[in-house]
């Protein structure tokens, strides 16, 4: 009942909005003599403002059509390399010489599915392509997928990633972006205890909740101090009527989002107020840049009941992994089997969403792992989102993640060589 109010809601701005948006362009027509006073150029802010602020914001295209590569600018197409119900495995094709692209290290980005859609992670992509094949997991929309295309929880996430990575048949690192951090940990942690030669040569863990037990946040103590059923009975309802998955039970994208916004309120008002400023005063850089980033951030997809649920049960409710007490179908996820795939994992320093020692933990549950296939890495000044984006990320723990994959690409094949032959 919920998702069909909303819907109603939504339905019923449309007009207000689509007449806010046409007396918006209105009012910033250089021909129109009212543009260029306070009023005119007030009226236009606060016309905008109502439009962006009631609309649906659709999933973002990933927008990298060339990225520079040894000083030279080349294309960038973006290629389903296998496609899945619930997520379709995209590699980013550069338009290099073969070989180049044969000796660029495969990097496969196992993207969050938390709420927003991966194109979150487009500056992440962006800065990691002047240096490797990168592939992406492209998680879909639960609203738009057909209830007969079946279920899908966290043990379905699991064997995604397993098969994700049989496809490159252990040439490739796996990089996982906080929430995908436990599934991934899990594949690998399965692969290596049934010896699978198509593990791959590492792992890189960044700002995730391995242990939501180290250093709690104000997300894990949320988490945590509700039962199950209050998650629920309280974020779970149907998608409703004309949408492809109608019926399906989901965590609606727009109340993921309220609490998106609820846990930086006064930071989204001031940056509203901002943009109304800026679009008086006609800062069109500044504007521009608010635009951006929140047509992203509001850019929001519905999560699967099954999954959402089994995922603050496993994670945030119960820690099963670190407790080893996650069992993922009647098979127990042993961390201390992981022996030939190097792990590394970064968290950051000023991190509100994964605290320090939550993605670290990883390492110590690692324990028959050899030192020389480990490293840590806490990065100074930055938060959840500036481990994996922007200037610091950039400049500081690409190079890390860079020399950590060369010095691993070949460990791995050793191994497994020497494994196939013990076999």
């Amino acid at each position: 009942m919920l998702y069909h109010l909303y819907e109603l809601n939504q339905a019923a701005l449309s007009p207000a909005r689509a007449a806010a948006d046409v007396y918006r362009l209105l009012f910033r027509n250089p021909l129109n003599p009212a543009s260029h006073t306070p009023l005119g150029k007030g009226a236009a802010a606060v016309l905008e403002l109502f439009e962006r602020t009631t609309r649906r914001y659709r999933k973002p295209a990933w927008d990298i059509a060339s990225i520079e590569v040894d000083g030279r600018e080349v294309a960038v197409r973006e290629r389903v390399l296998l496609k899945k119900p619930f997520c379709n495995l995209v590699h980013f094709e550069r338009d290099v010489p073969a070989r180049r692209r044969r000796q660029d290290a495969k990097l496969l980005i196992v993207v969050p599915l938390a709420g927003h859609f991966p194109t979150l992670l487009r500056g992440t992509v962006r800065d990691l392509l002047p240096y490797y094949e990168v592939y992406v997991t492209e998680w879909q929309d639960a609203r738009y997928v057909p209830r007969a295309e079946g279920t899908f929880d966290l043990d379905d996430y699991i064997d995604y990633v397993v098969e994700f990575l049989r496809v490159f048949r252990g040439d490739v690192h796996v990089m996982a972006v906080c929430q995908p951090t436990v599934p991934v940990f899990a594949a690998v942690s399965l692969m290596e205890a049934k010896g699978d030669l198509d593990v791959p040569h590492s792992m890189i863990l960044m700002a995730g909740p391995i242990d939501t037990r180290e250093s709690p946040t104000a997300v894990n103590r949320f988490a945590e101090g509700k039962p199950l059923n209050w998650f629920r009975h309280n974020v779970i309802t149907q998608v409703p009527w004309p949408y492809p998955g109608m019926m399906r039970m989901v965590y609606p994208g727009f109340l993921q989002l309220s609490g998106f916004m609820g846990m930086n309120f006064d930071r989204h008002i001031t940056a509203h107020r901002d943009l109304f400023h800026n679009l008086i005063r006609g800062d069109g850089d500044s504007a521009d840049k608010h635009r951006e980033f929140y047509d992203e951030f509001l850019a929001v997809m519905d999560l699967t009941a099954d999954y959402y649920l089994q995922t603050i049960e496993t994670v945030f409710l119960e820690q099963k992994l670190p407790r080893g007490l996650m069992v993922h179908r009647n098979d127990k996820v042993d961390p201390s089997k992981i022996h030939r795939v190097a792990l590394m994992t970064v968290e950051g320093e000023r991190d509100d969403i994964s605290g320090i020692g939550q993605t670290g933990a990883a390492q110590t549950l690692c324990s028959n792992l050899p030192d020389a296939l480990r490293e840590h890495h806490v990065q100074p000044g930055v938060g959840h989102y500036g481990v994996f984006n922007g200037s610091r990320f950039r400049a500081e723990i690409v190079p890390k993640i860079r020399a950590f994959t060369g010095a691993h690409q070949q460990a791995k094949s050793v191994f497994a060589r020497a494994f196939s032959r013990t076999a």
